[in-house]
């Protein structure tokens, strides 16, 4: 998800978002250490998506 998609969202969706992204990036992380993903990036990019989300939510908190 691009920072500007993320921009877009509500803080109610942003909310929301965040704690879906939190869940699929644990589940990605449970099944890598059962067996190894075909596609490990997949870690990558979800772990990054929460930053961003968080990041945005932390920017709108302090405004």
């Amino acid at each position: 998800m691009k920072q500007s998609e993320i921009k877009q969202l509500s803080t109610a969706e942003l909310q929301e978002k965040l704690s879906e992204t939190k869940k699929s990036y644990a589940d990605l992380k449970m099944a890598h250490a059962i067996s190894p993903l075909e596609n490990p990036i997949q870690l990558r990019h979800a772990r990054r998506t929460v930053a961003r989300v968080a990041t945005e939510l932390t920017k709108r908190d302090d405004q």
